[in-house]
């Protein structure tokens, strides 16, 4: 895992919808990048589902959301169109960004970092709880912004 208080590693990576999204281009903002082992299944599907119960107050506060896995741009793009997902799926086969970030070597591990609107990582979430992720992070998000 990355450490708190160090700057987030850049990255570039397409999306559901096959653009190009860089890290850094989303500096100023808060960002969620939270990656998941695979689309459509159970507990990712929670994780998924619980963020788009509060996405709404992820765009009032500003707050990009990447959820990263090894799955393709097609498997994404069907995962998100399943569930109604309003957010940005990043699809990262080679792990290229899975394995600097810590996030397993064979099957991708949960985990989450909270990123600073100067690109720091201000928390890490070795251990998520899929059913409350979502609300954890606009937590997190208000102490932070106080």
């Amino acid at each position: 895992m990355l450490e708190t208080n160090t700057q987030a590693p850049d990255f570039t990576l397409p999306d559901q919808n096959g653009k190009v999204h860089t890290l850094s281009g989303y500096k100023g903002q808060y960002i969620l990048v939270y990656f998941y082992p695979e689309d459509d299944t159970p507990g990712c599907i929670k994780e998924a589902c619980a963020i788009r119960e509060v996405y709404g107050d992820f765009e009032k506060n500003n707050i990009k959301v990447f959820g990263i896995s090894a799955d393709t741009v097609d498997s994404h793009k069907k995962f998100e169109e399943k569930y109604g997902l309003p957010f940005t799926l990043l699809s990262d086969p080679e792990k290229k960004v899975i394995l600097p970030y810590g996030s397993g070597t064979i099957l991708t591990k949960r985990i989450s970092y909270l990123i600073n609107p100067e690109g720091v990582i201000v928390k890490a979430y070795p251990k998520v709880d899929p059913v409350h992720h979502g609300e954890e992070i606009l937590k997190d998000v208000y102490a932070l912004s106080k």
